[in-house]
Parts: structure tokens; sequence; C-alpha cells
């Protein structure tokens, strides 16, 4: 009896991913593999499982990069390679921006957190890793995630230029993210 209620729950509650594989493909070559923390944002997670398993990261550039600072990500309206990279960083999903989920976890070298606009509650698909750390962005913005490995592809990712570290030219790719268990 007791198995089969533990099997009923499973099915009833679909588990999180524990984790993503993003391959990266350009001036970087290889994979990044990032610790989802669903314990600290299970909103946010939620929302990169679904758009990963949905495929809709495959093909989407590393918009915004900015040496010693971070690599940005995650806009799967306007950010697929080939598309028109001047709106890249201006899209998101299909679903409504998320509430922000804010914790004690520190913006270390190699923490994921997720983009926003000026309000704290307008999440939805983009993400950032950070190159160092930046402890300014604590209790700023949500912390969704961690590289285990892969850093030294991270660090290979086209930098952008200027302020803004919009990237000319040719940008890095996440040529394909998979949900790992």
């Amino acid at each position: 009896m007791y198995k089969a209620v533990v099997a009923s729950l499973m099915l009833a509650s679909p588990a999180l991913a524990t984790g993503i594989e993003i391959t990266v493909a350009g001036e970087a070559s290889g994979t990044i593999t990032v610790d989802l923390l669903e314990d600290v944002a299970p909103a946010h997670v939620e929302r990169i499982t679904a758009l990963t398993e949905s495929g809709a990261y495959d093909g989407v550039v590393f918009h915004r990069v900015i040496d010693g600072f971070m690599a940005q990500t995650g806009d799967v309206e306007f950010g697929k390679i080939g598309g028109d990279m001047r709106r890249a960083g201006t899209g998101s999903s299909d679903q409504p921006d998320l509430a922000a989920e804010f914790s004690d976890v520190p913006f270390d070298r190699g923490v994921v957190g997720m983009a926003r606009a000026q309000s704290p509650d307008s999440a939805n698909s983009q993400f950032f890793i950070m190159f160092s750390e930046g402890y300014f962005l604590n209790g700023q913005y949500t912390v969704v995630g961690r590289v285990t490995e892969g850093l030294e592809v991270l660090d290979a990712i086209k930098r952008g230029e200027g302020r803004n570290g919009a990237v000319i030219g040719a940008p890095d790719v996440m040529q394909t993210v998979t949900v790992t268990e």
C-alpha cells in the first residue's frame, strides 16, 4: 500500500530537473553543467526546466556578455541564431513574468541568476552566468543555479563591447540545452 501511495504522489507532482547541460558553440566550445536550485527558486527552476524540455533554449545566443561580470542569454523570442540580433535581449517566452524569489545565496563566480527588467517581478526566460562575484546583485535578482562543470567554457564565451556588453558580429550560442536528472 505504501509503495502505491508514493508512486501515485510521484505521478501527481512532476519532479523538477536537478540541472541542465548547455552545449555552447562559437568562440567557446563545450558544455556548461548547471545545478538548478529548486529549493531556492522553485517557480524559476520550473520555468527553466519547461523551456529546456520544449527545446526553446536551443539555438539561443549569448547576446550580452560583459568581461569580468556575466554572460546573458535565454531570449527565446528574439535571441535565436539567424534572427535579427538587434532585438536579442528584448524578448521573453509566451509565459507570464515570474514573481521574484530572492534568497541569501550570494552572486559568486558561476552562479546563475534570472535577468529582469526594472520590476523585480519581471523575470521570464533570460538568465545570466557570473564570471566573477557580483555581490551588489544580492537580494535584487533571483538565483536559480550554480555551474558545477564547464567554467572554462563560460570563460571562453565571446565578449561584448561597450558598457552594455552587446555582442557584435557572430555571438556564441547555446546549441542545445538538456535537462539532467
